[in-house]
């Protein structure tokens, strides 16, 4: 049985006028989770990843990690656990690509020897096919690109959970799979806010479905009579037309 990484306890966040964001989530993330946050646009979904990596702090409730208040650790022995990469990172488009990644490991300052911490950002960007980029500006970049270049900062962080906030965003179908298939084999923790449900079958080892600020479900798999509670819409499960394996779908509508 997998251990808890992170777990939180009636966790909820108020606005300074009393409006609930998140209003008593209870979650237990467990090593090795590829864990989806999913839900109807306003559901707090953004707000709750927040207070899960210790970017914001809750009204009340608790997160732990490893036993420990999330809260009670500097902020530099967070970030040489988690990692996140979030919407609104904008580096800095006239530094390298190599010297962003190599940001990575600021929390890691004097642990290593500038031999080891130059093996780890070299491995971090050929993990994420990058190293033919190194010398490249990261204002130069496509937008596939520069979330690989996000994402291989954050590995270079040596984290063990990783929180990924929408990373498809403004990507092509191809390279929202591409991208995914990637953070999916990197065996670390995973949280992900993702806003397209069409990428959560083949990504999410378990799903976390929120609704008005509450946790609805947090189940290995998504059901047709929550999709259809939730969302509104119909999961059809098809068999696959060319390979021997099943196909979900999304059946949703054009409004008239």
């Amino acid at each position: 049985m997998s251990l808890t990484a992170l777990a939180a306890q009636d966790l909820t966040f108020r606005t300074p006028s009393g409006a609930s964001i998140v209003d008593a989530v209870s979650l237990d993330i467990r090593t090795g989770d590829r864990m989806a946050i999913i839900g109807p646009n306003g559901a707090g979904k953004t707000t709750l990843l927040k207070l899960l990596c210790g970017m914001s702090r809750p009204t009340s409730g608790s997160i732990t990690l490893d036993g420990t208040p999330l809260h009670a650790l500097k902020p530099i022995d967070r970030a040489r656990q988690i990692a996140v990469v979030g919407q609104a990172d904008q580096p800095d488009r006239r530094i390298s690509v190599r010297d962003y990644v190599a940001l990575g490991r600021i929390p890691h300052a004097a642990r290593r020897t500038r031999a080891e911490d130059a093996d780890l950002v070299d491995a971090a960007m050929e993990r994420t096919g990058l190293t033919a980029l190194a010398t490249r500006e990261m204002g130069l970049l496509s937008g596939g690109e520069r979330q690989r270049a996000q994402i291989a900062r954050a590995l270079a962080q040596e984290p063990r959970i990783l929180f990924l906030d929408e990373p498809t965003n403004h990507l092509d179908p191809r390279a929202r799979g591409a991208l995914l298939a990637l953070v999916a084999n990197l065996d670390l923790t995973v949280v992900a806010v993702l806003h397209d449900l069409n990428l959560v079958p083949d990504f999410a080892t378990r799903v976390a479905v929120m609704r008005d600020g509450k946790l609805i479900s947090s189940d290995e798999t998504l059901s047709r009579d929550l999709v259809r509670d939730v969302f509104g819409i119909d999961l059809l499960r098809l068999p696959h037309p060319h390979e021997n394996r099943e196909l979900t779908v999304f059946d949703i509508p054009l409004a008239h």
